[in-house]
This record gives structure tokens, C-alpha cells and sequence, in this order.
């Protein structure tokens, strides 16, 4: 290997991130522009010394940079020192957002495929695609996660294993506005004076 090749810098860019960076659908050297950025963040748009380091002609930088500035990647903020002098700080922040956006999706389908596996685990066998597009729809009612193991678990300890029973259990509870488990539990608390827990208390026998 040629010793000059050796002994150039190395940019790099994490695999974490190119995910968002496809979304933008950018040119190579668009590409290149951003991972010059992220390996010197903050810097100042010195058009010579962006060419010095990823090899483009500086129109070819001015181009990529405008329109990585018209699909909202980066941001250029002009900066003043001490003495009154300009400085041109080049920022991500906006692919940073990106990709903070899509790793919160990621987690939110993480929660959303876990949820499919306890009831797998609780009924003792695979869930079927109906079951499975069932428990998708209470997620996107918007029942939260809790709600549903909770209803989950009573049908289980009462020894039944399908949805509709606890389709049944989510609607008395949306009826009578509950959001959380604690919700659940304070409501029986206060029918009971020696409450034994959530699994004890018939709510499908409860018309009030």
C-alpha cells in the first residue's frame, strides 16, 4: 500500500446514523459533506480546508453545502469573538434530531413487538395473526401498554385465555376513564375494605 494513502486522516461515520442520512437521499458529495462535519463539529466553513480533506473541487462543496442547507441538515450559525470578529459555525443539530426521531420509533416498535411476545409467553403458545392485529388496534385506541398486561394477567389468573374476555376487561375500564394500573387498583381499594389485589375483583359483574 502506498505510505502517502497510510498516512491520511480517516473520516468516519457510525451505522447508526445512516439510516436517517438515507431518508435525505443525498448525492456523494453531499454525503461527504456531512461526514466531514460530523468529524469536526462546530468548525467553521473554511471551504479550502474541506477540500484539502475530502477531495472536492470547492464549486462542488458550495453546491452540496446549499443544499444540504435547503433540505434542513445542518445549520450555519455566525458567531462574534471578543474583538468583533465573524466566525461561520457549521452545526448538525438537525440530523442529530433526525436521528434522536428515528431512534424513538425504533423503540416505540421495539415495546409494540414485545408486548406480542408476553402474550405468547402468558397464553403458552404463538398468538394468531387475528389475535395479534387485535392487540395491534388496542395499542393504536390508544391503551396503554400497562392497561393491557394488567387486563392480560386477570384473564390468565381467572383461567381464560382469549381476547375477548379481555376486550371485555379494557372496555369497563375505558368506561370508567382508568388510564393506569394505579388507577385500577385505587378503584378497588375503594370497594373494599381488605382488598386482596386487581386479580380478585369481578369487573365484568361490576355495573357501576
Amino acid at each position: 500500500m502506498n505510505k502517502r494513502y497510510m498516512k491520511d486522516k480517516v473520516l468516519f461515520f457510525p451505522t447508526y446514523a445512516l439510516e436517517a442520512i438515507q431518508s435525505f437521499h443525498l448525492s456523494y458529495q453531499e454525503f461527504l459533506m456531512v461526514m466531514y462535519f460530523w468529524n469536526f463539529p462546530d468548525s467553521t466553513f473554511d471551504i479550502i480546508q474541506i477540500s484539502k480533506e475530502i477531495k472536492l473541487a470547492e464549486e462542488e462543496i458550495m453546491q452540496a453545502f446549499n443544499s444540504l442547507l435547503s433540505k434542513k441538515i445542518l445549520i450555519m450559525d455566525v458567531l462574534k469573538d471578543g474583538n468583533g470578529k465573524r466566525a461561520e459555525i457549521v452545526r448538525l443539530d438537525p440530523l442529530y434530531a433526525k436521528i434522536d426521531e428515528l431512534c424513538i420509533e425504533e423503540n416505540k416498535e421495539q415495546e409494540k413487538s414485545d408486548i406480542y411476545t408476553i402474550f405468547e409467553k402468558e397464553f403458552g403458545r404463538p398468538i394468531s395473526s387475528m389475535e395479534y392485529e387485535i392487540i395491534r388496534a388496542w395499542l393504536e385506541k390508544g391503551f396503554r401498554e400497562e392497561l393491557i398486561l394488567g387486563a392480560l394477567k386477570e384473564a390468565v389468573y381467572n383461567g381464560v385465555n382469549n381476547l375477548r374476555y379481555i376486550d371485555k376487561i379494557l372496555y369497563e375500564w375505558q368506561k370508567k376513564g382508568f388510564k393506569t394500573i394505579e388507577e385500577v387498583h385505587n378503584q378497588i381499594i375503594s370497594k373494599k375494605e381488605t382488598p386482596k389485589g386487581l386479580f380478585d375483583y369481578n369487573w365484568l359483574d361490576d355495573n357501576e
